[in-house]
């Protein structure tokens, strides 16, 4: 009975250990240690109201693993129904960091949309650097991205 029970918790435990996994964000994802994306802010407010928005818990939706807070039940329903579109560019690291071979964290008020792409930085001093060559720092990116998206993010910072 007692080996029955031991079992039991053992599986139980287990699965819990297992499906935590699956719901972690993707390496490739500027996710908080609770896998929540831009520090709570809705996405499609960037696009729709030009600013950020804090969003609720309220509101959410999943993408590539990591959770997204939206200000409204639309918001959700516009990303859910094009998240490519409102989701930040890298992942939503910063698009500087990135076109240094980092992946930096962001301020969700360092922010740009570019040819209808939302791009963050790390902060408003880095954003300033960036948009001095927002062109070219954005090709140096996109060819970064695609080495550095697999990677950790400490294991960069100690390159």
């Amino acid at each position: 009975m007692k080996f029955n029970r031991v079992l039991k918790t053992l599986t139980a435990a287990s699965a819990i250990a297992m499906s935590s996994l699956t719901f972690a964000a993707d390496i490739g994802v500027n996710a908080d240690k609770n896998d929540l994306a831009i520090s709570g802010y809705d996405a499609v407010s960037y696009f729709k109201k030009g600013k950020p928005s804090k969003g609720s818990t309220k509101y959410t939706a999943t993408h590539k693993g990591a959770i997204f807070h939206f200000s409204s039940a639309s918001n959700r329903d516009l990303f859910k129904a094009s998240p490519e579109k409102y989701a930040p560019q890298f992942g939503g690291y910063c698009a500087m960091g990135v076109a240094l071979n980092k992946k930096l964290d962001v301020d969700p008020y360092a922010w740009k949309i570019v040819d209808n792409k939302l791009y963050l930085n790390l902060n408003k001093d880095v954003q300033k650097k960036w948009s001095t060559d927002i062109d070219g720092n954005l090709t140096t990116a996109y060819r970064n991205w695609n080495g550095i998206r697999t990677v950790d993010a400490e294991v960069l910072a100690e390159e």
